[in-house]
């Protein structure tokens, strides 16, 4: 019987270590309980069926107990090793990682700040309008007789935030021990210029913990969603707290599981925010100028996706994908213009919805969903129709962002970069093992901020898959999104951030560091 039970347990463990079919968290999942439901099994047939004197069988069990016993004094499990979920085992008397990664003290300005031109600006998660493309940017390909210039480099407190920049100014959350902090760095010099902090701090076994979303820069503001659903609106000049909502506390709703990770949408004179984990409001809205409640909609638990605004039909949108559904939104008052009910809300869904020409909608989710292309069109009768062009697993995003070029989208499909044929959902090759990174699309190029660390250019054609760079920035686990400025890269992960120049083929898109005497 124990032959049988380790035979049959071996089984498991190789197919699901060759098995294309089953996503790389299914396929930790069920490693674990393939682990411990032989452990579980081999201990019943110790006990009750080996035919062995009880001496002996006590023997055995008290040698399992003291094998467990030696493990929980020993070692402890520290989170996961990856986006797969797998556990990581480290030392019990490794310290445990509270974010107080030095003294952070406010520094007046440089004299040498960025000149950065507006329009270089990335001012929100995935820059200006949460695409995460950029096409007036020119990369050099070859970083080897090019190699991109490393500005700064310093520890971070832990968060999966990332960077928003508005000229001298990068602004990103932290966790340094109980304080959740909104902080602003020089871009150009990577020292402190301000810091907000709120006393505060989410923990969570699998994620870590700290903030998750992107501050959103707009008009001389910070707007800042805490893990715990602490909206902040700053001076991006001092840090000076203009406003505060306690968006979950006020509205009487629960947190998700992995934390509040949507980044405030700012247009107009609104901020919007999603809700929490019960069913409904989805979207809350404030007023900019003084945080005042503006509207409250939807019936569905939120997600970790950000809302984002854009064109439909002619009008203007927010589209946000929840927990079950994905809806379209009359930015004006919340209105919900259109749902589609999609999966279920048993698994996260995290990847921001690409909003395409031609009024269609591309989703796509992990843990088994796979993706959809959506049609919306409005009737004479002001009702909007919705009709599936296609839907397949050719994609599952867990909780990258997708990026489109000429009608192809490029994404990491549990953790493999892919392209698509947006026209017919045609897989065109599926190449690169970079983890739950993300990815940004400058011009012709795909730079991929890998979840080891590295950064890498890959050409974004369908023809082929081909890396032509790769740059050591970090060197631990990196869910944060990276940030491009002009030409100044910072990437961050939950110990250390950096600010690189790369560089540019084009002269008209370099941003100077200028003297300010």
């Amino acid at each position: 019987m124990p032959a049988v039970i380790l035979a049959l347990a071996a089984a498991s463990l190789i197919y699901l270590q060759f098995s294309t079919d089953l996503e790389s968290n299914f396929k930790s999942m069920q490693r674990f309980m393939t682990l411990a439901l032989a452990t579980l099994l081999l201990l019943l047939w110790l006990l009750f069926f080996s035919r062995l004197r009880w001496r002996t069988r006590f023997i055995g069990l008290g040698l399992f107990a003291l094998m467990v016993a030696a493990f929980t004094q020993l070692a402890r499990f520290d989170g996961t090793v990856d986006g797969s979920g797998a556990f990581r085992v480290v030392w019990k008397w490794r310290p445990k990682r509270d974010g107080n990664v030095g003294e952070l003290k406010a520094n007046p300005p440089t004299t040498n700040q960025l000149a950065l031109a507006a329009s270089a600006d990335y001012p929100a998660f995935l820059g200006r309008d949460r695409r995460g493309v950029l096409e007036n940017i020119s990369l050099e390909h070859d970083w080897a007789t090019h190699p991109p210039q490393e500005i700064w480099r310093q520890p971070i407190g832990l968060s999966w935030s990332a960077f928003a920049v508005a000229g001298a100014r990068a602004v990103t959350q932290e966790q340094r021990g109980e304080k959740e902090l909104v902080v602003c760095y020089e871009t150009a010099a990577g020292r402190c210029l301000w810091a907000h902090t709120n006393y505060v701090r989410f923990s969570e076994f699998m994620g870590g913990d700290g903030p998750r979303a992107t501050p959103t820069l707009e008009n001389g503001r910070v707007l800042a969603l805490g893990a715990t659903g602490i909206l902040d609106c700053l001076d991006a000049a001092t840090g000076r707290l203009i406003w505060s909502r306690d968006t979950l506390k006020e509205n009487g709703l629960p947190n998700l599981m992995w934390a509040k990770s949507s980044s405030p949408l700012v247009f107009e004179k609104l901020v919007v925010v999603t809700g929490g984990f019960t069913n409904g409001p989805a979207l809350l809205a404030y007023h900019l100028h003084d945080g005042s409640p503006a509207w409250r909609v939807g019936t569905d638990k939120a997600s970790y996706s950000s809302p984002m605004l854009g064109t439909i039909g002619g009008k203007p949108q927010i589209v946000c994908v929840n927990a079950g559904t994905v809806t379209g939104h009359e930015p004006s008052d919340g209105r919900i213009l259109w749902e589609y009910t999609w999966a279920t809300d048993k698994w996260a869904k995290c990847a921001q919805p690409v909003l395409l020409e031609g009024d269609r909608v591309f989703l796509s989710a992990g843990y088994g969903i796979g993706c959809v292309l959506l049609q919306v069109k409005g009737g004479a009768d002001g009702k909007v129709s919705l009709t599936e062009v296609w839907k397949n697993r050719n994609m599952k995003s867990q909780f990258s962002n997708l990026v489109v070029r000429d009608g192809f989208l490029y994404g990491l499909d549990d953790g493999i970069l892919v392209c698509l044929d947006l026209a017919t959902g045609e897989r065109k090759w599926k190449d690169g093992r970079y983890g739950h990174g993300q990815v940004l699309r400058v011009a012709d190029l795909l730079l991929v901020q890998t979840e080891p660390g590295p950064i890498v250019l890959v050409e974004a054609n369908p023809s082929h898959y081909r890396e032509i760079a790769r740059l050591d920035a970090l060197k631990a686990k990196t869910w944060n999104a990276p940030a491009l400025a002009g030409e100044f890269l910072l990437t961050r992960n939950d110990q250390e951030a950096v600010c690189y120049r790369l560089p540019l083929r084009s002269s008209h898109a370099k941003v100077a560091l200028q003297s300010h005497r």
